[in-house]
């Protein structure tokens, strides 16, 4: 069973992509950017999203097996790591951290990826 997951971007039927997409016990959510004035406001905000799309589909920040940081602006990836370790210092997920070209929209300077496998009983 697939159970697609939307925000109600209009950039989701445009492009052809889901917020996040669940396959059983495993959730895959996209690159979600924050809201903030700099890289670091920015990483923790999009991580808040990323936790609330997990719990509201049955996840836990616990589960997150792989996580990805896309920044657009390497000189700041520091700033990105640092929020990306205060909140998965205990978890250690599998980790990538990426340099991209600048985002669609100049403001969004990191994008947070995540997957996650939901813990049995």
């Amino acid at each position: 069973m697939r159970q697609l997951i939307s925000s109600g971007s209009p950039w989701e039927s445009k492009v052809g992509y889901s917020r996040a997409v669940v396959v059983k016990d495993t959730i895959y959510i996209s690159g979600t950017a924050g809201k903030g004035p700099d890289v670091y406001s920015q990483t923790r905000d999009a991580i808040a999203t990323l936790e609330q799309v997990l719990k509201d589909s049955g996840f836990a920040l616990s589960d997150v097996v792989q996580s990805r940081l896309v920044v657009a602006d390497f000189e700041h990836w520091q700033e990105a790591a640092r929020a990306h370790g205060e909140v998965y210092g205990a978890i250690r997920p599998a980790f990538s951290l990426v340099h991209s070209l600048p985002f669609v929209e100049s403001s969004i300077l990191v994008e947070v990826e995540a997957i996650a496998i939901r813990a049995t009983a």
